[in-house]
């Protein structure tokens, strides 16, 4: 089970989404348990602020130091007893961070450890959270965002996807863009034809060896045209070096084009 809490001013914003789809299962099954912390909890005056405006002057508000400390002693507290362990893990989504990988979402799958995402809103937060609880900050991208309600929510999920039994398909996972730093392959279901646009016929071939090979073949492809930094030498193996030259011969674009081709192709 990955365990996590969010603490956050909104509660409202993330509710939503853990209450749907793959998160709700994952919750329902017992493999994923989030707790969402409303921050004004951990405030001490009856207004329960936990924003104020910047020293110095500027736009827009900060939010206070204290209450998020406050929020994470108490975490600490109640977790010291839990046969699930006391360590907890601090994340402080930031466009400051290191880039949010999929390598980084496996490390976050550690059931020895709590995840406390501390989501930050308005201009940020007051710097004395990072230099009193040295929370580990990561960025999804190269943008500003409101809050960071939405960052935490994008870790929980990629991260909960890897659970095992939480996808009802086990290969699911192992075949995701990024699980093997590759892209993912073309997928399509019925019909088999829509406004002349056709499937590709290995697909309807019934031959699992020639449809393995198309697939890892257009993920080649796919990831030498929109990220050819993906492509390391050291991790592709034999058959990988055939198939990307092959691609190369014949016009990257090819099949991507035309609709995925008929043949595999080597």
């Amino acid at each position: 089970m990955i365990r996590c809490d969010l603490i956050t001013l909104f509660p409202d914003m993330v509710l939503p989404v853990l209450n749907q789809s793959i998160l709700k299962r994952a919750q329902e099954k017992g493999m994923l348990e989030v707790r969402v912390r409303d921050l004004r909890g951990y405030t001490l005056d009856r207004h329960q602020v936990a924003d104020d405006a910047p020293y110095g002057g500027g736009a827009g508000m900060v939010m206070k130091a204290e209450p998020l400390f406050r929020a994470v002693d108490a975490l600490r507290r109640e977790y010291q007893d839990s046969p699930a362990g006391t360590e907890l893990r601090l994340l402080l989504p930031s466009p400051q961070g290191r880039p949010f990988t999929q390598r980084l979402a496996e490390d976050l799958r550690d059931e020895r450890r709590r995840l406390v995402f501390l989501c930050g809103h308005y201009e940020g937060v007051d710097e004395r959270v990072r230099l009193g609880l040295d929370p580990e900050e990561v960025s999804i991208g190269d943008y500003v965002l409101t809050g960071g309600e939405l960052p935490a929510l994008v870790m929980v999920d990629a991260t909960a996807r890897l659970i095992p039994g939480v996808l009802g398909d086990p290969e699911s996972a192992q075949y995701d863009s990024f699980a093997e730093s590759l892209l993912e392959y073309p997928h399509y279901t019925r019909p088999p034809e829509v406004r002349g646009l056709a499937v590709p016929e290995v697909l309807l071939s019934g031959n699992h060896e020639a449809i393995r090979i198309w697939r890892r073949k257009e993920a080649l492809r796919s990831t030498y045209l929109k990220r050819p930094d993906l492509l390391k030498d050291e991790l592709l193996n034999e058959e990988d070096k055939r198939l990307l030259d092959a691609i190369v011969r014949e016009g990257a674009t090819a099949h991507l084009s035309s609709g995925g081709g008929g043949g595999v192709g080597t």
